[in-house]
């Protein structure tokens, strides 16, 4: 299931709004197939493994990181029935699917068939994997977040304005990839005004990655020519992204107050906080949030990770809901 979840890993941020998923299958003991979802959904994990496999997929386990699907649709056939048909004997799942079409009944319909199921391996690191996807499926809307580049002193930039570069060049080719992840990219006014973004992904190999870009205002009529982002999607309210059906996941990098709107409306799903060893005494990293009393900002965020990068340090939270 590791494998599975890595090849898994292979197609975030391209697939929308079908999920990303690795499918690893396992005859006597060696791999005789791999598959991830594709660009843009099609063809599905299962489907890929299964071609690759071939006819050595007969009796074989396939370990697969979503309940296979179990509706077909104009954009090809259900896994559950090309699994049958494969002749596959066990199919291992990380974590049932929450879409309705399919919701269990991918899984009943592969025990009818007599093919042993077993369920859970790897759950928790699907479910992240997969966030975007499940974020549409319970919240119908994207899963978001929000990157904040700040000094030891919450900082992002100085008193003057200046801020670049407050990261280390390991920080932000990580920030990049953090792109390359993503269905959309937002910025505020502000930083477009102020620094006219390209926000395209600076990686070798991961050129082609950059995710569709957004920039929000709601005084913005439309995004002035001459900049590097005149063609991008102009959004007047941070909610328009939820009627956009290709976008599961959504990067915001804004400034302090798009990212204190956001926070406030509680709109935020996760916090990527890269921290450098800098003290600026300068513009804060989040807006004012006029929140009630102190009590009540507890326990809203836990801490995920934290990865040393360069000089520079990723915390990651994650919003307790």
């Amino acid at each position: 299931m590791g494998a599975a979840l890595a090849l898994a890993e292979r197609g975030v941020g391209r697939t929308a709004p079908s999920p990303s998923v690795g499918c690893i299958i396992v005859a006597n003991g060696r791999v005789v197939g791999r598959g991830w979802t594709q660009p843009g959904g099609r063809p599905h994990a299962e489907a890929v493994a299964l071609a690759h496999a071939g006819s050595a997929a007969r009796g074989a386990t396939a370990y697969v990181t979503l309940e296979p699907c179990a509706h077909v649709s104009a954009r090809g056939p259900d896994c559950t029935g090309t699994l049958v048909e494969a002749g596959i004997a066990r199919v291992v799942v990380a974590v049932e699917d929450p879409d309705p079409r399919t919701a269990g009944q991918g899984i009943a319909r592969l025990r009818v068939a007599g093919i042993e199921v077993m369920t859970g391996s790897g759950e928790a690191a699907a479910r992240a994997v997969m966030a975007g996807f499940f974020a549409r499926q319970w919240r119908d809307r994207p899963f978001v977040t929000l990157k904040l580049a700040l000094s030891i002193d919450g900082c992002i930039a100085l008193a003057s304005g200046e801020s670049r570069w407050i990261t280390g060049p390991v920080a932000r080719a990580h920030a990049h990839l953090e792109r390359s992840r993503h269905d959309l990219i937002v910025v505020g006014r502000g930083t477009l005004e102020a620094d006219d973004p390209a926000l395209d992904v600076r990686l070798e190999g991961l050129a082609d990655r950059a995710p569709r870009a957004a920039v929000l205002s709601r005084s913005l009529d439309a995004i002035p020519a001459g900049r590097r982002l005149s063609e991008a999607l102009l959004l007047h309210e941070f909610s328009d992204i939820d009627a956009l059906p290709d976008v599961s996941s959504v990067l915001v990098e804004g400034g302090a107050g798009v990212a204190a709107s956001l926070l406030a409306a509680d709109r935020v799903d996760r916090l990527l906080v890269y921290r450098a060893p800098l003290l600026l005494g300068g513009q804060p990293g989040v807006a004012a949030l006029d929140l009630g009393d102190l009590a009540s900002t507890h326990g809203r965020w836990r801490r995920s990770a934290t990865l040393p990068l360069g000089v520079d340090l990723l915390e990651v939270y994650d919003r307790t809901r």
